[in-house]
């Protein structure tokens, strides 16, 4: 398998979105993508969990192998707590430092990047409903799983055309907060 992603947070955060988004523009690039969802019967607020599988491979199982995640973005606590087993030793995490707490053991086990990314979608972009872009462009940046170009065409065609250029300015400020958490390293306890 190329890449094996996971997205967690609540319900209502926008991960599906995200996670539809990246598999939708590996497919449109000539590779294959699933994603496969695990959310409670909570509509908003229950943890939620998108695995994203990308590979130049027919992918005939949905859900990422536990413990060979190679990345995961993480908004909530809950989630983070629940699914976090499924990260490979020395795996990628980018986390809401706002919302979710890892444990000394965990900073041992990963590697963690702190990146505000509900507060950048509320206080920069201005629009809250954005994070899942803001995630969407921190994941490519991090990973480069998926061509750039492919994502955010692939982002301004799913989202509604009233709120285009604000998705624009989050995928953007995604990709700057995620560099300069590249440039700045892994983050200690």
């Amino acid at each position: 398998m190329e890449a094996q992603l996971r997205f967690t947070g609540v319900g209502g955060q926008g991960v599906l979105l995200a996670g539809e988004i990246l598999a939708e523009s590996r497919i449109k690039g000539g590779g294959y993508g699933v994603q496969a969802s695990t959310y409670t019967s909570q509509v908003r607020g229950g943890p939620t969990k998108v695995d994203i599988l990308l590979d130049h491979q027919e992918i005939l199982y949905p859900y990422a192998n536990e413990g060979e995640v190679d990345f995961m973005l993480s908004t909530a606590q809950i989630s983070y707590n629940q699914f976090k087993s499924g990260v490979k030793s020395g795996g990628i995490v980018v986390i809401e430092p706002n919302l979710v707490t890892p444990t000394p053991q965990d900073y041992q086990n990963f590697q963690i990047y702190k990146i505000p990314i509900i507060t950048i979608a509320k206080e920069e972009v201005g629009n809250v409903v954005t994070q899942s872009v803001v995630a969407l462009a921190v994941t490519v940046t991090f990973t480069k799983c998926v061509d750039r170009d492919l994502v955010f065409n692939t982002m301004i065609s799913k989202v509604p055309a009233k709120v285009v250029e604000l998705n624009k300015l989050a995928f953007d400020l995604g990709e700057k907060y995620a560099l300069k958490a590249l440039q700045d390293g892994v983050s200690k306890a």
